[in-house]
This record gives C-alpha cells, structure tokens and sequence, in this order.
C-alpha cells in the first residue's frame, strides 16, 4: 500500500463541508476551462520534447502540491486518508483498434527522470493491445486521459451517486488558436466532499503558473529524448 496519513475528520479544516457532501448530498464538482499553452507549445519545439509530456508533468506537479488534490476515502475501514504522492494512470490510443492502454508512470519531481519514464511506458504501451487497469497495485494514482481528436467546450464525467472517489479524473482536448493565442480545454473532476469551486478553479491557476515557470528553464534532458 502506498504512503498517506489519516485525516482526523474532527479537525479537518473542511469538516461540515465533508459531512454535508458524503451523508446529506453525494456529489462531485467538475469544471472545464481553457489554458493558453502557447508558451509550453513552443518551448516544447525548442527543445525537441513532447508537448503531451511536458504538460503531463506539470500536471502531475500542481496535483501533488496540495494535500486537497491527493485525498481519497477507504470504504474498507472508512478512512478518509491523504497519499503521500499521486501519479498518473494514463491512456495509449492504438489507430488499428481504436481502442486504449492504460500506462501507470510514476511521478517524480525531477524532470529528467519523469520524462523518460514516461517516454519509456509510453512506446511499451504502444506495443499491446491490452486493457488492464490494476487499481489493487495502483491505489494512489489518478486518471489522465487525453482527447486528442477534439478541441472541446464541455465534458462530464459521472460516477455512481454515492460511490466517494476522492482522486481527481483529468481530461485534456487538443489545443487551437484564439486571438494568436494556443487555448487548450482542460476538464478537472472531484469529489465536492473535498474540493470546491475554488480548489478545482485553482488547479488551472497553478497550472499556468507552472508554465510560465517551467518554459523559462533551459532543457533539462542534456541531448536525452
């Protein structure tokens, strides 16, 4: 079992908004919203580095800055505990039978390392066809899922009334120009039990601050793709 501390839900900062949205009304929260990725487009080309990895990495970062994003609920003792680190559960489109591969990558805060792991995982995922998802072994990941073949304006995603999944479900569309600008949707689910409107809002703030940050570093792969 993976790393996490159990939450004293008497001295939860969020303790009436938990016990409302677990007993009175079972509800998530899910907004979409674009980011410009302009900036993160371009270095990527600089620097020869893959756009969807990069921005994965990001990703992964803003969600393990704050316990808020690293909660779940353990029915089994009915714990509601927080992971020490989330990772990526992600997803490989195959063209021949247009169907998916689930990749687990772990995060890791070193950039290097976490891009090749996951250029690694990645190209094995593109060599089966298999559809295993393994949520026993991977308790601590979350869901990132790339909708490459539309630039979108909304996405729900819904889960059974009742059931209190903490993680946070990730989706992304593929970017466009607006105003000169490379605007890309980006959908963030979570369970309203533990996130609000303004922590799900802040996960767009803390993205593009992120990248502004980050396309500011010169390539940390040193000739490494």
């Amino acid at each position: 079992m993976s790393n996490y501390k159990i939450i004293d839900r008497d001295s939860y900062y969020r303790k009436g908004v938990y016990r409302h949205f677990t007993e009175d009304c079972k509800c998530s929260v899910s907004m979409t919203a674009r980011i410009d990725v302009t900036d993160l487009v371009s270095y990527s080309k600089k620097t020869g580095t893959r756009f969807y990895i990069n921005f994965l990495y990001l990703l992964c970062k803003v969600l393990n800055s704050r316990d808020d994003y690293r909660m779940q609920y353990l029915w089994q003792s009915d714990e509601l505990i927080c992971f020490d680190k989330i990772n990526p559960a992600q997803y490989v489109f195959h063209e021949d039978t247009q169907t998916c591969t689930p990749v687990y990558t772990e995060y890791c805060e070193d950039y290097k390392t976490f891009y090749l792991a996951a250029s690694s995982d990645i190209d094995k995922a593109g060599k089966t066809r298999d559809y295993q998802l393994d949520s026993a072994s991977h308790p601590n990941w979350f869901d990132a899922s790339y909708i490459s073949w539309l630039s979108y304006d909304s996405l729900n995603i819904e889960l059974p009334d009742g059931y209190l999944y903490f993680l946070p479900i990730i989706n992304w569309g593929r970017y466009r120009e607006e105003n000169g600008r490379l605007m890309m949707p980006v959908t963030v689910r979570m369970n309203h039990a533990i996130a609000d409107g303004f922590l799900v809002a802040n996960v767009y703030r803390l993205l593009e601050q992120e990248i502004s940050k980050f396309v500011l570093s010169p390539s940390l792969l040193s000739g490494d793709r």
